[in-house]
């Protein structure tokens, strides 16, 4: 599986970021169980859907900052 570009993950909403995350954490999950079990062939796999996880989280944390970022810019324009 190839991991996803930040670039095609930059133009889903929230909504569906979150829903990636939570698809990817699932995965992940099932992954690792796989593994124990010794079921797991492409261990590589383990690392990208992690790598995933992390771009998606990231874009998640941005966004956050952002809206921060313009919140406190309105706070500020308002009080003066």
């Amino acid at each position: 599986m190839k991991p996803r570009s930040p670039k095609d993950l930059r133009e889903l909403s929230d909504e569906e970021l979150q829903s990636s995350l939570w698809e990817s954490n699932s995965t992940l999950t099932k992954l690792r169980f796989q593994s124990v079990l010794g079921q797991l062939h492409d261990t590589a796999h383990l690392r990208v859907i992690r790598k995933d996880i992390a771009r998606i989280k990231t874009l998640v944390r941005e966004r956050e900052l952002e809206t921060e970022k313009l919140e406190r810019g309105l706070k500020l324009k308002r009080g003066l």
